[in-house]
């Protein structure tokens, strides 16, 4: 069992990584990393959601009608994000209004619904909920990895505290969509250079032999 969590978790986090491997999620990801603090309530938002609702879906998976089962996982993810929605509002609304409508979008992210619909469906609960803690913590990584160069270059900060001083020239670009873009890509080139992927298949990193 323990294997099998680390083998998981090693698909979620790095070799099957929602948003560098299997380019998903991307709005959010590009939208909220100008500010790590952002990125991390953002990325918890979606661990929550991942993994109660994959463990939902395996629960009820064999009382699903296959005609209406998207239907219903849309269902059990909307219930989910409507917790975390409200959570938010009620005890920190200065948040709520950072992240703007992207809590809502967690509705229509494909990598909840894609661990839903592949992974869920055809595992027990237990096992669904601990994928959807990786796929969580995949795409958290990601956004935080992005937030991190983002802010310190862009603000000179970290969670809001200044680290580079008064003296630090802010570069603008990294605070704008321009900038999400370019932390992005080079994330995906790193993934795609020095990351093995699912199949255990080292990336090429010189010329054809």
């Amino acid at each position: 069992m323990i294997r099998k969590i680390k083998n998981i978790f090693s698909l979620g986090i790095f070799k099957d990584n929602p948003v560098f491997r299997q380019i998903l999620g991307i709005c959010s990801a590009l939208a909220v990393t100008n500010l790590m603090i952002n990125s991390l309530v953002m990325g918890i938002g979606l661990i929550f959601v991942a993994s109660f609702s994959s463990m939902t879906v395996s629960i009820i998976r064999k009382f699903t009608p296959k005609h209406i089962r998207m239907m219903v996982q849309t269902l059990i993810i909307s219930a989910y994000v409507i917790i975390v929605d409200i959570v938010l509002k009620a005890y920190w609304p200065s948040m709520s209004e950072a992240l703007g409508p992207y809590v809502g979008l967690i509705i229509t992210n494909c990598i909840i619904m894609g661990r839903c619909e592949v992974f869920a469906q055809n595992n027990p609960p237990l096992t669904s909920f601990i994928d959807g803690v990786a796929s969580g913590v995949g795409y958290s990584f990601v956004l935080l990895f992005i937030a991190f160069f983002r802010e310190l270059l862009g603000f000179g900060s970290l969670f809001g505290i200044n680290v580079l001083g008064e003296n630090w020239t802010n570069w603008v670009f990294m605070i704008m969509p321009p900038g999400a873009f370019f932390m992005l890509g080079i994330l995906i080139w790193i993934a795609n250079t020095y990351i093995p992927d699912k199949e255990g298949n080292k990336p090429a990193t010189g010329g054809a032999k």
